[in-house]
């Protein structure tokens, strides 16, 4: 029986409530890496064990959403997203005072389970919060806009708190938000009955997966040390795509799965996820080494460097929150994401061409304007097709199977894109070549493979995000197998 939607007024502060207790949570994604320099000096991080700074967040958060989003289901929506806030919190302010890499490492993996809880039941409310389908499209484009610019934000008070304040800021800054957040959702986020514990939860499916995922990124960052043709990397890696399958199996039959499989008989949400992983995982391993290209290349200061994103989140935010409705409502969504990631691409290339001796007015402004374009235009469009299920049953799974995707995609970026630019940069300072210009080409090879994966996106939205026949010419019309949805 469908739940009665609240009155307008309610709504909309029940939207904004959940957007920033989700723009929390991305923010602390991207807010990190700025301080990760600082943080190397102060805790004594090697360079291979600086990335699980950022990877076990991302990991927890990753490996878990699937079953946070089932336990929404079952205990009901608005007390886990409560739990996620407060179990966020306390980790973030254990974060701030940790004093050894390893206590650093281990709550990070904390606050990615408080995350995991709270960004997987979120997308899913504001879904049940907006039944019309007009006030769903404005929705969906606030939260798009959040997950779009919420990253790049993140590098820019990163900067700003970690240069001001000191990089234990970048954690302590989330427990007064927290607890602003957990207040609001008590008295404005209207509660929704879970369906009880009795209908189970797949643990099993749960731990195979989060397992899995950690020991894949594991794999691919210590192959830095140990080459990738070593017997120890090809055994972790065999062993991790052998916990992944054993979860795809799992799933196929689990009475009451993590992940039902037949949401990937629609061409346009399988597509669609692919797309997200290959996109996100080109962003984040640029965010990762623009970072350290800024402090460690040109120079910057902590301070510098997140303003020196700035126009990046600008972009974003003028595109997805003025354009991109008209865009995908004039042309239809699969066009506009088309477009917006031959403008992430084509971005990403101008960084893969970066000097060691940059000017940043004319080497990495205009890759930055160009970039907000594109994933302005691109993440809207692209979380619409994400959510094109067919039935309304299958809109929690395909909420948990999106934020689980780009959770996946930023680890697995961050991970392979930073090992391979170390990899890099290691032997061309084997090869006696300077310190500076090393890295510049480490980075400049993160960059062209960001470019790549962006690439390979934009050929699976061609030959995957066809749209029905029956579609209008907005892209927003349905098929039986596939719909295709414009969002805004």
């Amino acid at each position: 029986m469908a739940t009665p939607a609240p009155p307008s007024t309610s709504r909309w502060l029940a939207l904004g409530i959940l957007c920033v207790g989700q723009l929390m949570i991305i923010l602390d994604g991207s807010i990190v890496t700025v301080a990760l320099p600082t943080i190397q000096q102060d805790l004594s991080f090697t360079q291979a064990g600086l990335a699980w700074v950022v990877n076990s967040y991302l990991l927890a958060f990753a490996g878990l959403l699937l079953l946070s989003g089932r336990l929404g289901d079952l205990l009901g929506s608005r007390q886990v997203f409560i739990v996620g806030l407060m179990v966020f919190t306390t980790a973030s302010l254990a974060c701030g005072l940790a004093s050894t890499p390893w206590a650093l490492v281990t709550f990070r993996f904390i606050q990615g389970v408080g995350g995991a809880l709270a960004s997987a039941v979120a997308l899913g409310m504001i879904i049940t919060l907006f039944q019309d389908a007009g006030e769903r499209a404005k929705a969906l484009a606030v939260y798009a806009f959040v997950a779009a610019a919420g990253s790049s934000l993140g590098l820019i008070l990163g900067g700003v708190l970690t240069q001001s304040l000191g990089w234990e800021w970048v954690f302590l800054v989330n427990v007064p938000i927290g607890i602003v957040a957990v207040v609001l959702t008590l008295r404005g986020v209207p509660g929704l009955r879970g369906i009880g514990v009795r209908e189970g939860a797949d643990v099993s499916g749960a731990v195979l997966v989060t397992g899995g995922l950690m020991l894949l990124v594991y794999t691919i960052v210590k192959a830095d040390d140990y080459a990738w043709g070593d017997g120890r990397t090809l055994g972790l890696l065999a062993v991790s795509l052998l916990l992944l399958a054993a979860f795809v199996v799992r799933q196929a039959r689990a009475a009451k799965p993590l992940l039902p499989l037949h949401i990937f008989r629609s061409r346009i949400i399988s597509g669609a996820n692919v797309i997200m992983l290959l996109m996100v995982a080109g962003l984040f391993g640029y965010q990762f080494c623009t970072a350290l290209y800024f402090q460690n290349v040109l120079g910057y200061d902590a301070l510098k460097t997140g303003l020196a994103f700035l126009p990046a989140p600008v972009t974003i935010a003028v595109v997805s929150l003025g354009l991109a409705a008209r865009l995908n409502q004039r042309f239809g969504a699969r066009p506009v994401l088309l477009g917006g990631l031959v403008l992430v691409a084509g971005a990403l290339a101008l960084l893969a061409r970066v000097p060691s001796d940059g000017q940043y007015v004319v080497d990495i402004v205009p890759a930055f304007v160009l970039l907000g374009l594109g994933f302005g235009a691109a993440m809207p469009a692209l979380m619409g097709q994400a959510m094109s299920v067919t039935s309304p049953n299958d809109a929690g799974i395909a909420s948990g199977l999106v934020n689980t995707t780009q959770q996946v995609g930023a680890s697995l970026g961050t991970a392979v894109l930073a090992t391979l630019a170390a990899s890099r940069t290691a032997s061309l300072l084997a090869d006696n070549a300077s310190q500076v210009d090393a890295l510049t080409s480490g980075f400049r090879l993160a960059y062209a493979l960001s470019a790549v994966f962006v690439l390979v996106a934009v050929l699976v939205a061609v030959f995957f995000l066809r749209t029905p026949r029956s579609a209008g010419p907005e892209g927003a019309g349905h098929a039986q197998s596939d719909t295709t949805v414009a969002t805004g």
